[in-house]
Protein backbone atom coordinates (compact mmCIF):
# COMPACT_ATOMS: atom_id res chain seq x y z
CA UNK A 1 0.00 0.00 0.00
CA UNK A 2 1.19 3.69 -0.50
CA UNK A 3 2.65 5.52 2.06
CA UNK A 4 0.59 8.51 3.05
CA UNK A 5 1.43 11.65 1.54
CA UNK A 6 2.97 14.65 3.58
CA UNK A 7 -0.13 16.93 2.46
CA UNK A 8 -2.30 14.28 4.20
CA UNK A 9 -0.68 14.18 7.16
CA UNK A 10 1.01 17.39 7.63
CA UNK A 11 1.89 18.82 10.94
CA UNK A 12 3.53 15.45 11.71
CA UNK A 13 2.90 12.97 14.49
CA UNK A 14 0.48 14.32 17.13
CA UNK A 15 0.49 13.32 20.69
CA UNK A 16 -2.67 11.79 20.62
CA UNK A 17 -1.75 8.00 21.18
CA UNK A 18 -2.92 7.11 17.62
CA UNK A 19 0.10 5.27 15.38
CA UNK A 20 -0.54 7.57 12.06
CA UNK A 21 2.48 5.90 10.74
CA UNK A 22 0.20 3.04 10.38
CA UNK A 23 -2.41 1.75 7.88
CA UNK A 24 -4.13 -1.22 9.33
CA UNK A 25 -5.56 0.45 11.92
CA UNK A 26 -9.43 0.15 13.80
CA UNK A 27 -11.78 3.12 13.70
CA UNK A 28 -10.55 5.86 14.94
CA UNK A 29 -12.22 9.36 16.43
CA UNK A 30 -11.49 10.70 12.94
CA UNK A 31 -13.37 7.97 11.54
CA UNK A 32 -16.28 8.32 13.88
CA UNK A 33 -16.61 11.96 13.22
CA UNK A 34 -16.64 11.62 10.09
CA UNK A 35 -19.41 8.79 9.91
CA UNK A 36 -21.87 10.92 12.40
CA UNK A 37 -21.33 14.28 10.71
CA UNK A 38 -19.23 16.08 13.42
CA UNK A 39 -17.96 18.80 11.45
CA UNK A 40 -16.55 20.71 14.42
CA UNK A 41 -14.92 17.47 16.19
CA UNK A 42 -13.13 16.89 12.88
CA UNK A 43 -12.50 20.36 12.28
CA UNK A 44 -10.47 20.22 15.20
CA UNK A 45 -8.96 16.64 14.96
CA UNK A 46 -7.90 17.99 11.50
CA UNK A 47 -5.86 21.04 12.61
CA UNK A 48 -4.63 19.05 15.65
CA UNK A 49 -2.78 17.42 12.69
CA UNK A 50 -4.50 13.80 12.46
CA UNK A 51 -4.14 11.72 9.28
CA UNK A 52 -7.04 11.96 7.12
CA UNK A 53 -6.14 8.96 5.18
CA UNK A 54 -6.28 6.74 8.31
CA UNK A 55 -7.44 3.31 7.32
CA UNK A 56 -9.28 0.40 9.35
CA UNK A 57 -8.61 -3.22 9.07
CA UNK A 58 -11.27 -3.31 6.21
CA UNK A 59 -9.74 -0.31 4.40
CA UNK A 60 -12.39 2.38 5.22
CA UNK A 61 -11.20 5.59 5.23
CA UNK A 62 -12.80 8.84 6.61
CA UNK A 63 -14.18 10.22 3.28
CA UNK A 64 -15.66 6.80 3.29
CA UNK A 65 -17.58 7.15 6.39
CA UNK A 66 -18.66 10.74 5.69
CA UNK A 67 -19.91 10.08 2.16
CA UNK A 68 -21.84 6.44 3.00
CA UNK A 69 -23.71 8.66 5.30
CA UNK A 70 -23.71 11.85 3.12
CA UNK A 71 -22.50 14.28 5.84
CA UNK A 72 -21.02 17.07 3.06
CA UNK A 73 -19.20 19.42 5.70
CA UNK A 74 -16.92 16.45 6.85
CA UNK A 75 -16.37 15.29 2.94
CA UNK A 76 -15.33 18.98 2.11
CA UNK A 77 -13.27 18.85 5.16
CA UNK A 78 -11.71 15.72 4.18
CA UNK A 79 -11.15 16.56 1.01
CA UNK A 80 -9.39 20.21 1.65
CA UNK A 81 -7.11 18.32 4.09
CA UNK A 82 -5.92 15.90 1.57
CA UNK A 83 -7.93 13.01 1.34
CA UNK A 84 -7.45 10.28 -1.13
CA UNK A 85 -10.37 10.60 -3.28
CA UNK A 86 -10.66 7.31 -4.91
CA UNK A 87 -9.48 5.43 -2.27
CA UNK A 88 -10.70 1.60 -1.93
CA UNK A 89 -12.37 -0.29 0.87
CA UNK A 90 -11.88 -4.14 0.92
CA UNK A 91 -14.65 -4.30 -1.62
CA UNK A 92 -13.27 -1.89 -3.82
CA UNK A 93 -15.56 0.57 -3.25
CA UNK A 94 -14.67 3.94 -3.49
CA UNK A 95 -16.05 7.10 -1.60
CA UNK A 96 -18.06 8.25 -4.52
CA UNK A 97 -19.56 5.13 -5.03
CA UNK A 98 -20.38 5.43 -0.80
CA UNK A 99 -22.42 8.76 -1.97
CA UNK A 100 -24.14 7.25 -5.07
CA UNK A 101 -25.23 4.41 -2.19
CA UNK A 102 -26.79 7.11 0.11
CA UNK A 103 -27.84 8.77 -2.69
CA UNK A 104 -26.05 12.38 -1.65
CA UNK A 105 -26.26 14.68 -5.05
CA UNK A 106 -23.69 17.24 -3.02
CA UNK A 107 -21.49 15.00 -1.70
CA UNK A 108 -21.01 13.26 -5.02
CA UNK A 109 -20.51 16.80 -6.62
CA UNK A 110 -17.64 17.52 -4.11
CA UNK A 111 -16.14 14.44 -4.84
CA UNK A 112 -16.27 14.82 -8.69
CA UNK A 113 -14.91 18.73 -8.39
CA UNK A 114 -11.98 17.01 -6.53
CA UNK A 115 -11.43 14.73 -9.65
CA UNK A 116 -13.02 11.47 -8.52
CA UNK A 117 -13.28 8.98 -11.13
CA UNK A 118 -16.77 7.89 -12.39
CA UNK A 119 -15.47 5.02 -14.37
CA UNK A 120 -13.66 2.33 -12.24
CA UNK A 121 -11.37 -0.60 -13.07
CA UNK A 122 -13.43 -3.34 -15.42
CA UNK A 123 -14.98 -6.24 -13.56
CA UNK A 124 -15.66 -4.13 -10.24
CA UNK A 125 -19.14 -2.29 -8.59
CA UNK A 126 -19.42 1.27 -10.09
CA UNK A 127 -20.85 4.49 -8.51
CA UNK A 128 -23.80 4.06 -11.37
CA UNK A 129 -23.91 0.31 -9.59
CA UNK A 130 -24.19 1.65 -6.49
CA UNK A 131 -27.05 4.35 -6.94
CA UNK A 132 -28.98 1.51 -9.25
CA UNK A 133 -28.97 -0.40 -5.92
CA UNK A 134 -29.75 1.96 -3.70
CA UNK A 135 -32.90 3.29 -5.70
CA UNK A 136 -31.64 6.89 -6.74
CA UNK A 137 -32.51 8.13 -9.94
CA UNK A 138 -31.27 10.75 -9.64
CA UNK A 139 -27.70 9.93 -8.56
CA UNK A 140 -27.99 7.61 -11.39
CA UNK A 141 -28.93 10.98 -13.90
CA UNK A 142 -26.24 13.06 -12.89
CA UNK A 143 -23.89 10.08 -12.78
CA UNK A 144 -24.42 9.69 -16.68
CA UNK A 145 -24.36 13.03 -17.14
CA UNK A 146 -21.22 13.19 -16.15
CA UNK A 147 -19.77 10.01 -18.13
CA UNK A 148 -20.51 6.98 -16.17
CA UNK A 149 -20.65 3.92 -18.60
CA UNK A 150 -23.63 2.60 -19.22
CA UNK A 151 -22.39 -1.28 -20.01
CA UNK A 152 -20.23 -1.43 -16.81
CA UNK A 153 -20.03 -4.92 -15.72
CA UNK A 154 -19.48 -6.35 -12.33
CA UNK A 155 -18.88 -10.18 -12.16
CA UNK A 156 -20.91 -10.74 -9.38
CA UNK A 157 -24.02 -7.56 -10.40
CA UNK A 158 -23.90 -7.74 -14.26
CA UNK A 159 -24.34 -4.29 -15.70
CA UNK A 160 -26.05 -1.10 -13.59
CA UNK A 161 -29.44 -2.30 -15.77
CA UNK A 162 -29.58 -5.78 -14.26
CA UNK A 163 -28.74 -4.36 -10.64
CA UNK A 164 -31.70 -1.80 -11.20
CA UNK A 165 -34.45 -4.63 -12.08
CA UNK A 166 -32.93 -7.17 -9.80
CA UNK A 167 -34.00 -4.56 -7.13
CA UNK A 168 -36.94 -3.78 -8.58
CA UNK A 169 -36.11 0.49 -9.13
CA UNK A 170 -37.95 1.30 -12.02
CA UNK A 171 -37.28 5.14 -12.46
CA UNK A 172 -33.82 4.11 -12.43
CA UNK A 173 -33.81 1.31 -15.35
CA UNK A 174 -35.52 4.14 -17.01
CA UNK A 175 -33.09 6.37 -16.94
CA UNK A 176 -30.68 4.31 -18.03
CA UNK A 177 -32.74 2.85 -20.99
CA UNK A 178 -33.57 6.82 -22.14
CA UNK A 179 -29.96 7.27 -21.73
CA UNK A 180 -28.85 4.31 -24.15
CA UNK A 181 -27.85 1.35 -22.14
CA UNK A 182 -28.43 -2.19 -24.05
CA UNK A 183 -31.55 -3.41 -22.60
CA UNK A 184 -30.42 -7.08 -23.63
CA UNK A 185 -26.76 -6.70 -22.23
CA UNK A 186 -26.30 -10.33 -20.85
CA UNK A 187 -24.85 -11.69 -17.39
CA UNK A 188 -24.22 -15.48 -17.81
CA UNK A 189 -26.73 -15.18 -20.88
CA UNK A 190 -28.86 -13.95 -18.49
CA UNK A 191 -30.72 -10.37 -19.84
CA UNK A 192 -32.77 -7.89 -17.30
CA UNK A 193 -35.65 -8.99 -18.45
CA UNK A 194 -34.83 -12.31 -16.78
CA UNK A 195 -34.28 -10.01 -13.85
CA UNK A 196 -37.76 -8.71 -14.04
CA UNK A 197 -39.55 -11.51 -14.77
CA UNK A 198 -38.34 -13.58 -11.51
CA UNK A 199 -39.40 -10.77 -8.90
CA UNK A 200 -42.76 -10.35 -11.14
CA UNK A 201 -42.69 -6.86 -11.62
CA UNK A 202 -45.01 -6.36 -15.01
CA UNK A 203 -44.18 -2.37 -14.75
CA UNK A 204 -40.49 -3.76 -15.48
CA UNK A 205 -41.31 -6.03 -18.16
CA UNK A 206 -43.65 -3.79 -19.80
CA UNK A 207 -40.71 -1.41 -19.89
CA UNK A 208 -37.65 -3.17 -21.51
CA UNK A 209 -39.98 -4.22 -23.97
CA UNK A 210 -41.10 -1.17 -24.54
CA UNK A 211 -37.05 -0.61 -24.75
CA UNK A 212 -36.58 -3.77 -27.06
CA UNK A 213 -36.28 -6.91 -24.32
CA UNK A 214 -35.50 -9.95 -26.56
CA UNK A 215 -38.47 -11.94 -24.70
CA UNK A 216 -36.98 -15.05 -26.80
CA UNK A 217 -33.49 -14.89 -25.07
CA UNK A 218 -32.15 -17.65 -23.24
CA UNK A 219 -30.00 -17.68 -20.08
CA UNK A 220 -27.31 -20.58 -19.37
CA UNK A 221 -30.47 -22.94 -18.11
CA UNK A 222 -32.06 -22.91 -21.37
CA UNK A 223 -34.51 -20.53 -20.21
CA UNK A 224 -36.39 -17.52 -21.36
CA UNK A 225 -37.85 -14.64 -18.99
CA UNK A 226 -41.28 -16.14 -19.37
CA UNK A 227 -40.00 -19.38 -18.11
CA UNK A 228 -39.61 -17.78 -14.73
CA UNK A 229 -43.79 -16.67 -14.77
CA UNK A 230 -46.41 -18.74 -13.62
CA UNK A 231 -48.73 -19.33 -16.66
CA UNK A 232 -51.96 -17.56 -15.59
CA UNK A 233 -50.14 -14.79 -13.12
CA UNK A 234 -50.39 -11.47 -14.21
CA UNK A 235 -46.21 -11.50 -15.55
CA UNK A 236 -47.53 -14.96 -17.65
CA UNK A 237 -49.92 -13.34 -19.71
CA UNK A 238 -47.90 -10.12 -20.02
CA UNK A 239 -45.19 -12.59 -21.72
CA UNK A 240 -47.82 -14.92 -23.39
CA UNK A 241 -49.06 -11.46 -25.27
CA UNK A 242 -45.55 -10.43 -26.11
CA UNK A 243 -44.55 -13.83 -27.37
CA UNK A 244 -47.14 -13.68 -29.40
CA UNK A 245 -47.50 -10.28 -30.61
CA UNK A 246 -45.34 -9.18 -33.21
CA UNK A 247 -43.57 -5.44 -32.55
CA UNK A 248 -45.15 -2.38 -34.49
CA UNK A 249 -43.73 -1.33 -37.31
CA UNK A 250 -43.20 2.15 -35.44
CA UNK A 251 -41.74 0.25 -32.52
CA UNK A 252 -39.35 -1.10 -35.00
CA UNK A 253 -38.80 2.29 -36.25
CA UNK A 254 -37.73 3.73 -33.13
CA UNK A 255 -35.91 1.20 -32.04
CA UNK A 256 -33.53 1.03 -35.09
CA UNK A 257 -33.29 4.32 -35.15
CA UNK A 258 -31.92 4.68 -31.87
CA UNK A 259 -29.61 2.15 -32.34
CA UNK A 260 -28.25 3.93 -35.44
CA UNK A 261 -27.98 7.22 -33.55
CA UNK A 262 -25.46 5.08 -31.17
CA UNK A 263 -24.48 6.97 -27.56
CA UNK A 264 -26.09 9.94 -26.67
CA UNK A 265 -29.46 9.21 -28.44
CA UNK A 266 -31.52 11.28 -27.17
CA UNK A 267 -29.24 14.35 -27.25
CA UNK A 268 -28.93 13.36 -31.30
CA UNK A 269 -32.77 13.19 -31.38
CA UNK A 270 -33.41 16.19 -30.14
CA UNK A 271 -31.06 17.47 -33.07
CA UNK A 272 -33.16 16.31 -35.80
CA UNK A 273 -35.42 18.26 -37.94
CA UNK A 274 -38.32 17.07 -37.48
CA UNK A 275 -41.39 16.98 -35.83
CA UNK A 276 -41.58 17.19 -31.75
CA UNK A 277 -44.36 14.79 -31.63
CA UNK A 278 -41.97 12.12 -33.40
CA UNK A 279 -39.00 13.86 -31.17
CA UNK A 280 -40.94 13.25 -28.12
CA UNK A 281 -41.75 9.38 -29.09
CA UNK A 282 -37.80 9.01 -29.73
CA UNK A 283 -36.78 10.16 -26.85
CA UNK A 284 -39.50 8.47 -24.94
CA UNK A 285 -40.72 11.28 -23.33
Amino acid sequence: MKALSRKACRGGRPSDGIDHMGNWVDRTPVHDASRQGQALQLKQLIESGVCVNLVTVDSITPLHEACLNGHIQCVQLLLSAGAQVDARNIDGSTPLCDASASGSLDCIKVLLDYGAKVNPPLFTASPLHEACMGGKPECVKLLIDMGANLEAHDCHFGTPLHVACAREHLECAKVLLIAGANVNAAKLHETALHHAAKVKNKDLIEMLVEFGGNVYARDNRGKRPSDYSWPNSLTGKCFEYYEKTPRTLSQLCRLRLRKALGLSAVEKVYKLNIPQRLIEYLAYT
